[in-house]
């Protein structure tokens, strides 16, 4: 074998080595993702893949489940149990195994040819071709395709940090809401108790000839239109709990837990709405993602541009034996020609897909300048809201209350009108916790925006706020 040949496939051999040295381990791509995390959300968050420390986690959820629960528990629960979440994961492992084949060298092509040749002797030993190539393109393209899977790499640790923000501002939604409708729940029972002591006097009163038949069925209509909106309520608390045990990743005997079924008071404090579009451009998950979608099509289009030219070009050796029993060794080269196809459409391909993605980017920045904006006006309108009705609304139908309580004991008013004014006392309590709900909801969803990420379709509505939420003294939905 000549010196040149045997040079030629020490080189390959290097080349194949050095591409072969790259980790498929996934766990640094998946600690930067813990950073960005922490750094968004102040949550840890954990990639199970059953480990001793995976069972700690576990020990964990259930500690935390023993205890009420708050707010920052539910989020930390879902992060460390949400089974979709952790199958995100995965995606990185998908990713880091892309990175590790694009460093790697496709196998060499071994060919042979074995040919008799007629009228020789039958002594004669036949001629054997033999040859191996390697696509020499596919060394020059290495750099280039570990830069595409680098980038695609970045792209899927970007998306999984936006999703775990999702998730985490769809648990603290569900929570605010499941909170809301206990308080709803509450009130619900005590209107429907004020109201079946309401018709229990009207038939007493009735039957002592006191008041009318239709005083009578007006009372027991309040009373009846009470029972489905306790219903309503009733299941609105189901379906908050089965939410929360989705979102969480909850089943059995972990689907018991407890919170605190109060929704806690408006800061005096407001919140910092200073600079939020800067703030929010800057802080963008949103735009990261798409920048490097940018980068990876950016590394793909150079790719094309490589390949465009030389579609294929191998390089290899050849040997031949011939009848004589000597062998001749050389190189080999094989070149596909770019005679019909110049990468036109390709290039152009590139191109549109590269303007499509700065166009979305544009847009992007647009709808969140516009969220951001949108949000600080229903913040500031659902907090005016919940302190008026904290201020001013439930403090008169509290004296209202107390006042008729006083001329009721005073025998200058009767008892239905006690009843109806506790009754209005209670419907403007459930509004006063609506609009805290809804203040702490919106709330949530700017500072989810601030921190980098944009809703996407998490406000949950109250089941039983509508038509059937207060029925007690008239139809006053929220």
């Amino acid at each position: 074998m000549s010196r040149r040949l045997k040079s030629l496939l020490a080189f390959i051999s290097l080349i194949l080595f050095v591409s072969g040295c790259a980790s498929l381990d996934a766990r640094p791509a998946f600690e930067a993702v813990q950073k960005g995390a922490q750094d968004r959300i102040g949550h840890t968050v954990r990639w199970n893949q059953g480990t001793k420390e995976d069972a700690f986690v576990a020990t964990e959820v259930r500690h935390l489940l023993a205890e009420k629960l708050t707010e920052d528990q539910a989020v930390q629960i879902a992060l460390l149990n949400n089974p979709r979440l952790q199958g995100t994961y995965e995606r990185l492992g998908i990713a880091q195994a892309n990175l590790v084949q694009a460093g790697l060298l496709r196998n060499p092509i071994f060919h042979a040819e074995l040919r008799f040749l007629e009228g020789n002797p039958p002594n004669t030993d036949p001629i054997l071709e033999m040859g191996v190539t390697q696509n020499f393109l596919d060394i020059l393209m290495i750099p280039l395709r570990k830069r595409l899977a680098q980038a695609q790499l970045e792209a899927v640790k970007a998306d999984v940090i936006g999703l775990i923000m999702d998730l985490t501002v769809r648990v603290k939604i569900a929570f605010l809401s499941f909170q809301a409708a206990e308080q709803s729940l509450e009130l619900q029972r005590d209107i429907l108790e004020a109201a079946e002591a309401s018709y229990d006097m009207a038939r007493r009163l009735h039957r002592a000839g006191n008041i009318t038949a239709l005083d009578l069925a007006k009372e027991r209509s309040l009373y009846e239109i009470t029972k489905p909106a306790v219903a309503s309520a009733e299941l609105a608390v189901l379906e908050g709990r089965e939410k929360m045990n989705s979102l969480m990743g909850l089943w059995g005997d972990d689907t018991e837990w407890q919170v605190d079924s109060h929704l806690p008071p408006i800061p005096p404090k407001a919140m910092d709405l200073s600079r939020l579009e800067y703030r929010a451009v800057a802080k963008s998950q949103d735009l990261i993602i798409l920048r490097e979608r940018m980068k990876a099509m950016a590394a793909r289009a150079g790719i094309d541009e490589t390949e465009l030219v030389f579609p294929e070009l191998a390089l290899g050796a050849a040997s031949e034996r011939e009848p004589d029993g000597l062998w001749n060794v050389g190189p080999a080269i094989a070149v596909a020609l770019p005679i019909f196809d110049w990468g036109q459409a390709r290039r152009a391909e590139a191109r549109a897909h590269l303007r499509r993605l700065w166009n979305e980017y544009t847009a992007k920045a647009v709808d969140l300048r516009s969220s951001v904006r949108s949000a600080r006006h229903r913040l500031l309108t659902a907090r005016r809201q919940s302190e008026h009705y904290g201020r001013v609304v439930l403090p008169l139908a509290e004296q209202i209350t107390l006042e008729t309580q006083l001329q009721y004991n005073a025998m200058q008013l009767g008892v239905f009108q006690l009843l109806q004014a506790k009754h209005r006392e209670i419907q403007v309590r459930h509004r006063y916790i609506l609009s805290q709900r809804d203040y702490w909801i919106v709330r949530t969803e700017l500072e989810q925006i601030l921190a980098g990420r944009m809703i996407r379709q998490t406000r949950l509505d109250l089941p039983g706020s509508g038509d059937h939420a207060m029925q007690m003294g008239g139809n006053e939905g929220h």
